[in-house]
């Protein structure tokens, strides 16, 4: 279970320029709500740190004199918590933002953080489901519903997800107004950046089928995937459905939601879509976060290979042919 961020009783200053900061961040950088709340309880933990270390709460002026030592201890501090080193770099870049804006807005320069090195994160690949799996997934979506309208609902949110590449976030922002005749859907993503998605005849016929038996009334420009009682449907349900699902089919642990995701960019790619394209459609900022999809492809097709093909397991020795110099 994450931590919770500690209660403080910061300094006035502080808790005044964290104000400012994350209405900042709400305003200029368009950051998500998700987002701030990760922020806020970031810097949470770095004033309780420097409460600790110093043994009094940190004013305005002791953030932008804090040295680099105070920064590594308190890196030190998270991973004896058991924080990974993801987790520990996202730490850091909450406390790196604020000082940063601390400098530009409160003319108060911190110069020991730009020296402070970020935890290198563990890279590891997307882990898709092969087109066969996903699509049997995707057929078997409702099984556990006791109610028709729940299987139609959980069949086409899991479609959305595979046929659309969408976050689960987003797919559960989607209303009804915006599949009305339309083949193109507008998302808004990460840092509400917007991106045209196709909206394929299946993923249409889908959400179709789910309005029309919904017993609920949905508005026009409300989330239209709904729980039980009608109101929008918890992120955690459908990765419950997930979970039961994969159990029943056998499915590794990797097998979550946005595995659908990785599963229609790994797809479109083996079946030669353009990478930039696929970043388009995923809505990713970078091309390097996109060209992952090509190493799990490559990943693949040398599994294939060492499965298939007749010389794979042959020792190095017995592959030699004669040396004719």
């Amino acid at each position: 279970m994450p931590q919770k961020p500690p209660a403080l009783n910061i300094t006035p200053d502080v808790a005044d320029a964290m104000k400012g900061w994350l209405s900042w961040l709400a305003a200029e950088r368009r950051a998500s709500a998700h987002t701030l709340r990760a922020y806020e309880g970031d810097m949470r933990f770095f004033l309780d740190f420097l409460a600790d270390y110093h043994g009094h709460a940190p004013t305005l002026s002791d953030m932008a004199t804090a040295s680099l030592a105070d920064f590594r201890a308190f890196l030190s501090a998270r991973a004896g918590e058991g924080l990974s080193a993801s987790s520990r770099a996202r730490s850091l870049s909450g406390v790196r933002n604020f000082l940063r804006w601390l400098g530009r807005m409160r003319h108060m320069t911190n110069n020991a953080i730009g020296q402070v090195r970020t935890p290198k994160r563990s890279r590891s690949l997307p882990r898709p489901l092969s087109a066969h799996d996903a699509k049997d997934l995707i057929a078997s979506a409702g099984t556990f519903a006791n109610d028709t309208w729940i299987a139609l609902r959980d069949h086409a949110l899991f479609t959305v997800l595979y046929g659309c590449g969408l976050r689960l976030s987003e797919a559960l922002s989607l209303t009804p107004a915006q599949f009305h005749g339309q083949e193109t859907v507008t998302i808004t993503g990460k840092g509400r950046k917007q991106r045209m998605v196709p909206l394929l005849p299946i993923v249409r016929q889908t959400v179709s089928d789910y309005v029309a038996a919904c017993p609920h009334a949905l508005s026009e420009h409300t989330p239209m995937f709904v729980g039980v009682r009608g109101g929008p449907l918890n992120p955690a349900v459908a990765e419950r459905q997930m979970r039961d699902l994969r159990h029943l089919m056998g499915l590794p642990a990797t097998a979550t939601p946005h595995a659908l995701r990785h599963s229609f960019a790994t797809h479109l790619l083996a079946g030669g879509a353009d990478l930039r394209v696929i970043q388009e459609l995923l809505g990713h900022a970078s091309l390097s976060t996109t060209q992952r999809y090509t190493e799990v492809e490559a990943e693949q097709v040398l599994g294939i290979y060492e499965k298939a093909h007749p010389r794979a397991h042959a020792h190095i020795a017995d592959t030699k042919g004669p040396d004719n110099g």
